[in-house]
């Protein structure tokens, strides 16, 4: 497989020429600074240690995994992951985004998320270590008494300490309210928790000097059900140095990320400390979880970038057959398969889920940046209403699309593409778990739909499909924008009507809500991607005859692409849609038979 290559390219066109940051990001208080050289010395040097660093421990570390000593409970990483951690945190990068009140460098997610993109395509499995821990420190920075921000922040920012969120049990996954995790409360006001915890990434490795886990339980006299759900600090190692009574029972066997420990985690009386409100725990989980559910999205992002770079690669090299219309390098015995239709077919597919992804990636982290920064509480609340929104969107359609980017790699490679040794059906593996975990995308569609759609009755996603009703009306009947603000149009008309009657059904029968989720989802990620590759064809139009045309070209012909081969699933998701529940739940349960 082909080394992996940063595309900073593209991420320079859409921080600078699609959503501007450097028109916002300076004016944010706290980010004056945050200029575009600040922005370019920091992904230049963040490609470097990905290409340079990450990428080559990928395939070894998939193919050595972690090694567990049941006698010491302890996990050590593969070769080359301590080192390159050591490596991350000398250049400052878990410092990059947090609060210099701890150490951070306080600089935008708007840069961060890119660099997060970089570190999924070079090396998913080791980009969990770092990315759960940034997760942990938002959950504290969050939720935390100071003396908690002030024990566990620092070490959390400069590396040394990382960080896990424990919620799974062997019983429940999604459904928290069934949770049986313990905390009984000291003299001291500290807790025992005692539970085993499923499914924990990096819950336990030799990366750093102390893992901080994030605990879900329950006080006694807990109310039944999520309302009854407490959170708790559980450090693996206490201040005064001693081992708490947590530990890693088992490393999950697992299909892919093989180098990131999935452990079993025990707590048998393990000391923590409440951390939030009693009973409101899943409130402030939800802080990390959120932040996860995105990381889920840049998994799927990233991998899909891999995938395509070494599908690109292989297919301009692979000679195959002619081309249908006559030989396209009559010096070769063969032509490449890059001119088959059908190879395109899979290539474009990768392409243009792929740069659609990354600018929704750049919208929503530069909308946390205003949700966090921005002056003006009502400018902070249309921020925070859209990422809400289409958090479940960026977690759910960008992993399955990454997912499907995966396998069309496999296919452009052929038999080859099955082989271990050319690393394609390694980001198969990979890639499957991330429509899995943080909430199924199943889960992701209920929320959707359910919660931010309909319990809000659309206040949400008018506020959204008005920035696409403005686009559509300053270019309906353009001479180059008309072929796709006129679809676009349609399809947000369709949209809106059809949410109204899902909306309306589910008053009768809240199973016409479920039944529709998963492709409302879908149709929800088809407009959105389908108006960024709008926004991304008027910048290349504007940009045409500046110099590197080819770029602005490309990116014509893809969202020409997008619109013609990709967009129409949506009339297939809409009929789903309009045919309700009954075709799921006609068929009586007696009646699943084999």
């Amino acid at each position: 497989m082909p080394a992996y290559k940063a595309p900073l390219r593209d991420f320079d066109f859409v921080l600078n020429e699609l959503i501007k940051v450097q028109d916002i990001i300076p004016t944010l208080p706290g980010y004056e600074e945050a200029t575009q050289d600040i922005f370019s010395a920091y992904l230049e040097q963040a490609a470097q240690f990905c290409e340079s660093e990450l990428a080559p421990l990928n395939r070894q570390g998939d193919e050595e995994g972690c090694h567990y000593d049941s006698a010491t409970k302890s996990v050590t990483t593969p070769a080359g992951f301590k080192e390159a951690y050591k490596q991350y945190c000398e250049l400052g990068f878990p410092a990059l985004d947090c609060d210099p009140t701890f150490g951070g460098q306080g600089l935008p997610k708007s840069l961060g998320f890119p660099i997060m993109e970089m570190q999924c395509s070079a090396n998913v499995a080791w980009s969990m270590y770092p990315g759960l821990s940034h997760g942990a420190y938002s959950a504290i920075h969050a939720h935390g008494t100071d003396e908690q921000k002030a024990t566990y922040l620092p070490k959390l920012v400069d590396g040394s300490w990382t960080g896990t969120m424990c919620l799974t049990e062997p019983h429940c996954g999604t459904d928290l309210g069934l949770l049986k995790s313990k905390a009984e409360p000291q003299a001291d006001g500290s807790y025992l928790i005692s539970g085993t915890k499923i499914f924990i990434s990096a819950g336990e490795h030799d990366l750093s000097d102390n893992i901080i886990h994030l605990v879900l339980a329950r006080l006694p006299d807990a109310p039944k059900d999520v309302k009854g759900i407490s959170l708790f600090i559980v450090p693996k190692y206490l201040k005064d140095g001693s081992r708490n009574a947590v530990a890693c029972g088992s490393l999950e066997h697992k299909m892919g990320i093989k180098a990131n420990a999935t452990a079993v985690i025990n707590l048998d009386g393990a000391k923590g400390w409440l951390i939030g409100e009693a009973n409101k725990g899943l409130s402030c989980m939800f802080t990390m979880m959120n932040a996860a559910r995105l990381g889920c999205g840049m998994q799927g992002l990233g991998l899909g970038e891999a995938s395509f770079q070494g599908a690109l690669a292989y297919a301009r090299e692979r000679l195959q057959m002619r081309a249908l219309n006559g030989a396209q390098r009559p010096d070769k015995p063969a032509d490449p398969i890059i001119v088959h239709p059908d190879v395109r077919r899979m290539l474009l597919t990768q392409k243009a889920y792929t740069e659609a992804g990354r600018a929704l990636a750049g919208l929503l982290a530069l909308q946390l940046d205003i949700e966090d920064k921005h002056p003006d509480a009502a400018v902070r609340a249309d921020a925070a209403d859209l990422v809400a929104l289409l958090t479940p969107v960026a977690k759910a359609f960008m992993t399955d699309n990454g997912f499907a980017a995966a396998n069309h790699g496999v296919q452009v490679f052929g038999g080859h593409g099955y082989i271990r040794e050319w690393g394609m059906e390694q980001l198969v593996r990979d890639a499957r778990i991330s429509q899995i975990y943080e909430g199924t995308n199943g889960i992701q569609a209920i929320d959707l739909l359910g919660r931010k759609v309909l319990l809000d009755q659309g206040a949400k996603l008018r506020k959204f499909t008005k920035l696409i009703h403005k686009f559509c009306q300053q270019h309906e009947g353009h001479p180059q924008l008309g072929e796709f603000a006129n679809p676009l149009a349609k399809l947000m008309k369709e949209v809106g009507e059809l949410t109204m009657g899902v909306g309306m059904a589910s008053l009768q029968d809240k199973d016409e809500a479920g039944a529709a989720a998963s492709d409302y989802l879908r149709l929800i990620g088809h407009l959105t991607y389908a108006w960024l590759w709008a926004r991304m064809a008027e910048v290349s139009f504007a940009k045409l005859g500046q110099g590197d045309d080819a770029f602005y070209n490309a990116k014509i012909a893809t969202a020409r692409f997008y619109y013609a081969k990709l967009l129409p699933e949506a009339e297939a998701l809409k009929a789903s849609i309009k045919a309700g529940a009954k075709p799921l739940m006609a068929l009586d349960e007696e009646h699943f038979v084999f």
